[in-house]
């Protein structure tokens, strides 16, 4: 019997001979990530467990994320000690102004490749499936634990395939690839699995899209979301990384969960409604719905094809006088080549503000929470009661077409009705 993507890379970081759907495993890790999170709290277990030293230094990467640039004096204390800790454990840190939202900075700045083994105490580290890799979230405890030993245990997921076929049309994203997929299976179909992402739709996807298709694997409730390494894979890490990889992919006699069809082909786009990414419509569907503030950026959508679609968009018009819109590079490259193309001018021109690459409001942390009664649109990837702001507050989730489009308009409108079917 064959094996799935996420069975062989599990075995290769074991050291058991055969493993199978269910069951335990040591895996031996090649990444772990922290953020000003969850690596303070892994830094105190640290202490609790009596280990002086993480086990090998150039395998943990921290990024100051969440509450960076600091929002108080609570916050500047504990990214001060981070910084502080990062630098007596000689592991790499990505701070303020160098680095940018983790998923984003740890793709592009190459500790991703396929075939490897990657944890970050964030539920979103299953963002590096992008490439091939096998990323998973853990809590603070158990990253202190990868910290310490370079291992962790993981259940061996079962694999569901899903398979993306035909042409999209204008306007449609990755992000509507991936909300089309848990409106169809639910925010628990994929509980103890993998997501894997084939077809020609998947293969005809960048490197941003697929980030953003694998982000929200876990919002299926899956423990990560791959993509087989392609020549996209390859091309997109040439000149970025000087780590081993190789190309791994499913037997075509490897015994799956189940396969799950999306044809995109009369696939439009869609939005998530309030209060769960399982809430999901057409775009036609909320027409009409006013919105206060508009919201683009994340780990995942923040890259520059969502900030060239935004552009397109926002280029010679101005967001409404009722609407705020906030957009957010997810790096500082990001930020630097979108300036460099004079995206940012657009958009300030335009009456956005543009951030420093940062979470910020997209955990509800700071830079752009929402009030009371207020609605926005975002491209982030959660839209539960509160996430943003108010727990009286109402989050849509959509792609940057549709996100840019209502900063106009004020409202949630089709993106053509905009800029022109011809646009995309």
């Amino acid at each position: 019997m064959g094996r799935t993507l996420a069975e062989k890379i599990l075995l290769a970081h074991s050291d058991a001979e055969e493993i199978a759907p269910g069951d335990f495993v040591m895996v031996n890790v090649d990444v772990v990530m922290a953020n000003d999170l969850g690596g303070p709290h892994a830094a105190r277990e640290l202490v609790t467990m009596g280990v002086d030293r993480v086990f090998d230094p150039s395998k943990i990467v921290v990024v100051a994320d969440h509450l960076m640039p600091a929002k108080d004096i609570q916050a500047a204390e504990l990214l001060k000690a981070l910084k502080a800790w990062c630098d007596r454990q000689g592991v790499t840190y990505y701070d303020q102004g160098r680095g940018g939202i983790e998923h984003t900075v740890l793709i592009e700045e190459g500790w991703v490749v396929p075939g490897s083994m990657i944890v970050g105490a964030d539920s979103h580290s299953c963002t590096y499936g992008a490439l091939g890799a096998f990323g998973t979230g853990m809590g603070a405890t158990d990253i202190a634990g990868a910290m310490a030993l370079g291992r962790f245990w993981q259940i061996v997921p079962g694999t569901i395939v899903v398979e993306f076929t035909g042409a999209r049309n204008a306007f449609v994203t990755g992000k509507d690839m991936i909300l089309a997929l848990i409106a169809e299976i639910g925010v628990a179909g994929a509980t103890n699995m993998a997501l894997e992402f084939g077809g020609d739709g998947a293969r005809a996807l960048g490197i941003d899209e697929r980030m953003a298709v694998s982000n929200m694997a876990v919002e299926a409730g899956a423990d990560t979301g791959i993509f087989p390494a392609d020549e996209v894979t390859a091309a997109y890490l040439e000149g970025r990384t000087d780590r081993p990889w190789a190309a791994v992919s499913t037997d075509d006699d490897a015994d799956v969960a189940g396969r799950v069809p999306i044809d995109l082909s009369g696939l439009p786009p869609l939005v998530a409604l309030p209060h769960s990414p399982g809430n999901v419509v057409p775009v036609s569907d909320a027409v009409g719905r006013k919105i206060d503030q508009v919201y683009i950026g994340n780990c995942a959508n923040g890259t520059m094809t969502d900030l060239r679609q935004a552009a397109a968009v926002l280029a010679g018009r101005r967001v409404h006088r009722d609407c705020r819109a906030i957009i957010v590079p997810a790096s500082q490259r990001i930020y630097r080549q979108a300036l460099a193309e004079g995206l940012l001018d657009i958009f300030v021109e335009a009456g956005c503000v543009v951030m420093t690459p940062t979470c910020g409001a997209c955990l509800g942390g700071h830079s752009g929470i929402i009030a009371a009664g207020e609605s926005a649109v975002t491209t982030t990837n959660r839209n539960f009661k509160g996430r943003m702001g108010s727990s009286e507050s109402f989050v849509h989730l959509a792609n940057a077409w549709v996100a840019a489009a209502a900063a106009v308009a004020g409202e949630i409108v089709h993106p053509a009705d905009v800029v022109g079917r011809a646009a995309a």
